[in-house]
């Protein structure tokens, strides 16, 4: 019998994995956003030394996860698995991070909920005492995402008002069997909900439903109300988008106050800096958590939040076949 798993989808850890190593990683635009002193580097420029995008954003991977493993204190040889995705095709940042690090590697997929999804995974892991200490990353990039996801940068296509800015970084953290610190110490996963947007410049109103899915089936499956987290968090909604999540949720009982906020929101100051809707990527998430909002952990300030990660799980061929875009939404807890 399943005794760890609470209703429909939501786990709730026996021996709640500590997260015991953080790295943030974010390129240049991401550091004029009111959240930059809470990231561990803020990179110059996009090119990271670098010859393509694609090679940047595999390098901001890299040290991100490095960061995180430094951070730990752990040895990377005893790390057993490695666990991270991105936005490419293939997940080709992720696959080529893993043959650099060298370290058992699980590649998993959920657009922009990869981090809270590669979380669930690894603390199911640790808690079924399959291992000691897993690795978990993920990134996305500027430059790549629009080249592959909508047009390339040098076309100077006009973004739509509703569009959002997909965030330049990598995010990585250590989970670990035992030591102190914040916990990982629930989880919920979504299922895809598809509303029939075909918009790819409109992800948020894609990605909403998901979200607030999953927020009310965590609610129901938990007996939790919103008021019982400090902080709840989605995942690169944006402006429309999050608005959209208040509403669903609203209408089905479970109102977020002041305590709700957007990570796609937090990481830019959508006033002053040109991004559209707000932030997005996998990136978005991953380094608004694990930096600013993990650093409140750590000192107290915050002692339990929820984050509800979001996906659009399009891509490039199903837009060219003119498919909707299925939406995803995946929360984990952390507590210090």
């Amino acid at each position: 019998m399943a005794s760890k798993k609470i209703g429909k989808a939501t786990v709730k850890f026996t021996n709640p994995p500590f997260i015991i190593g953080t790295g943030t990683v974010v390129g240049p635009m991401e550091g004029k956003g009111p959240l930059a002193k809470g990231f561990d580097v803020v990179l110059p420029d996009l090119a990271c030394g670098e010859k393509t995008p694609e090679k940047s954003e595999r390098k901001l991977l890299e040290q991100a996860a490095n960061i995180a493993i430094e951070r730990s204190g752990v040895e990377k040889n005893m790390i057993d698995y490695y666990i991270a995705g991105d936005l490419l095709n293939q997940i080709i940042s992720a696959g080529f991070s893993a043959r650099q690090l060298a370290i058992p590697f699980f590649g998993v997929y959920g657009a922009c909920s990869t981090c809270a999804m590669g979380a669930t995974l690894g603390s199911m892991i640790i808690d079924g005492g399959f291992s000691d200490y897993i690795l978990i990353g993920c990134s996305s990039h500027y430059q790549a995402a629009e080249r592959q996801f909508r047009h390339p940068i040098e076309l100077n296509v006009k973004h739509k008002a509703i569009s959002q800015y997909t965030v330049t970084g990598a995010g990585a953290l250590v989970l670990s069997s035992s030591g102190k610190g914040p916990r990982l110490t629930w989880a919920t996963t979504g299922k895809v909900i598809d509303l029939g947007i075909k918009d790819p410049c409109n992800l948020g109103a894609a990605m909403a439903p998901a979200a607030a899915d999953t927020f009310v089936r965590y609610m129901i499956d938990t007996g939790s109300t919103p008021d019982m987290f400090d902080l709840v968090l989605t995942g690169d909604l944006g402006n429309l988008g999050s608005e959209l999540f208040k509403e669903l949720v609203k209408d089905a009982g479970y109102a977020v106050g002041n305590n709700y906020n957007d990570c796609g929101l937090m990481i830019f100051d959508t006033k002053t800096q040109q991004v559209g809707a707000g932030g997005s990527g996998c990136a978005c998430p991953a380094v608004v958590m694990l930096g600013p909002i993990f650093g409140k952990l750590e000192d107290g300030t915050l002692k339990k939040v929820l984050l509800v990660a979001t996906g659009a799980l399009l891509s490039p061929l199903s837009s060219q076949q003119g498919e909707t875009i299925p939406g995803i939404g995946h929360i984990i807890v952390i507590e210090s």
